[in-house]
């Protein structure tokens, strides 16, 4: 056992951070075809939990009836839950969305294990805007007007900043506004190389 009773992990763990409509998902799936990476996804678990109908959904799903943020803790538990559960197997992980803000990076680190890559999708706000309505007129989501899209995109961007800086020497920055395959190889560059160290 490491630090705090940290597990010994002993695979890459790849943050994947990228705005709304930044084609982080596609990324993600193309990751793990190819290295047979566990994604996780901080938005999945907490969904995950919420329908399993434990007593901790519960709470959760009040939380987010409310309009509340979910606690760092327990999106942190959820995640420690999911990585020690798929270590036996896993080649490594990929951890989509996350860390929203700089502490949440922080409090994984110390109690989980350090981060081995940070990738960010990046693109325009006019490009995401653009993909996100175009996503809307086919989903029919609520969330997905102008307005709310804009607000959504600054809110990532605060944020996403504060991350961003607090990790430049393990930051990839990937220009997000090329085809997927281009996206892909530049990808799969900086993860060949990471593995290269393990």
């Amino acid at each position: 056992m490491g630090p705090n009773n940290a597990p010994q992990i002993n695979v890459p763990i790849i943050w994947i951070l990228g705005g709304p409509g930044s084609g982080k998902g596609t990324q993600c799936d193309r990751i793990v075809a190819k290295y047979g990476f566990t994604h996780l996804s901080s938005g999945d678990l907490l969904r995950n939990e919420v329908s399993s109908g434990s007593s901790r959904g519960k709470e959760l799903n009040a939380i987010m009836e409310r309009g509340e943020l979910v606690p760092l803790e327990v999106v942190l538990d959820l995640l420690r839950e999911a990585i020690l559960s798929a270590l036996p197997t896993t080649r490594g992980y990929l951890i989509d969305g996350y860390p929203r803000e700089k502490e949440q990076g922080i409090l994984f680190e110390q109690t989980i294990a350090p981060v081995n890559l940070v990738i960010f999708y990046d693109a325009s706000e006019d490009t995401l805007v653009e993909r996100l309505l175009g996503r809307a007129r086919t989903s029919g989501r609520a969330d997905d007007n102008e307005d709310t899209i804009k607000k959504r995109l600054k809110t990532f961007n605060t944020h996403n900043d504060q991350v961003v800086q607090q990790y430049v020497s393990k930051l990839k920055k990937i220009e997000a506004e090329r085809t997927t395959d281009e996206i892909f190889a530049e990808t799969s560059k900086y993860i060949d190389e990471l593995l290269a160290s393990f």
